[in-house]
């Protein structure tokens, strides 16, 4: 019954190193397109900081892929030391991911004041031309959130752009329609009516619970993982191998 529970175990832990390799694949694909998106929204942010749950978990998947080829070797071979490594990196990986939980969740609290205390200047700084990272991006959210305007369509009314143009139009990315729409105040019904703050840290807390929840979700994995690996360990110090026994060696 003993030696069926190690069997059993040993398959799982096989197994779920194979599940760890495709695991380390999710989690640098995660942590790139927390990158990606940044990028998309960086002007938005004055704290680098944010970057920190992006960092560590492409960190954790780099090392999830380590992990795999160490605990396929160590549960094939049922190796001591190389068990206990591979309990002790995973473990360590474990923390990783529960560190990038908290993080994520400080962060996420932290998204609305940054996106309050920056996207004013943004606009301000619009002036309408591709040369100008401000315009870039501000062109990028509202058409791809489809808003116009910090809280709607009248803000812009209130920056630099609209002033100096003197007329009366908000920019073309504010227009539903890009065919015909001229982005006249005089036709509203043409604008996008939501304003883009409340749909950027909608978006940017999205994000920050994907990496959240993608974190929770092989943490799960990996304890299954390190019990595993305990279950093969136990077994291995209590019932050594019949010719460790006769030659009287030492795991290896």
């Amino acid at each position: 019954m003993g030696q069926c529970g190690l069997m059993s175990s040993k398959t799982v832990l096989v197994f779920l190193n194979m599940i760890f390799w495709a695991t380390a694949g999710v989690l640098c694909y995660v942590g790139a397109y927390v990158f990606v998106t940044y990028n998309d929204y960086d002007h938005f942010f004055e704290d680098v900081y944010t970057l920190i749950p992006a960092v560590t978990i492409i960190a954790a998947g780099a090392l999830l892929f380590v992990i795999g080829l160490i605990g396929c070797c160590a549960t094939v071979r049922e190796s001591y030391c190389g068990l206990t490594t591979f309990v002790v990196i995973l473990l360590l990986v474990f923390m990783t991911e529960v560190a990038v939980v908290i993080l994520g969740y400080v962060y996420r609290a932290k998204i609305e004041d940054e996106v309050n205390r920056s996207i004013k200047n943004v606009f301000d700084e619009y002036n309408g031309t591709n040369s100008n990272a401000q315009s870039r991006a501000i062109d990028y959210i509202q058409r791809q959130l489809q808003c116009c305007g910090i809280h709607n369509y009248s803000d812009w009314q209130y920056t630099h752009w609209y002033k100096e143009s003197k007329d009366n139009s908000v920019p073309f990315s504010c227009c539903k329609n890009h065919g015909w729409c001229s982005g006249s105040l005089t036709q509203p019904e043409d604008l996008y009516q939501e304003g883009c703050e409340a749909l950027v840290v909608k978006k940017l807390r999205e994000i920050m619970m994907y990496v959240i929840g993608t974190a929770l979700a092989f943490a799960a994995i990996q304890i299954l993982g390190m019990l595993c690996a305990c279950i093969v360990l136990c077994r291995r110090v209590r019932d050594p191998p019949y010719e460790l026994l006769i030659t009287g060696g030492t795991y290896a």
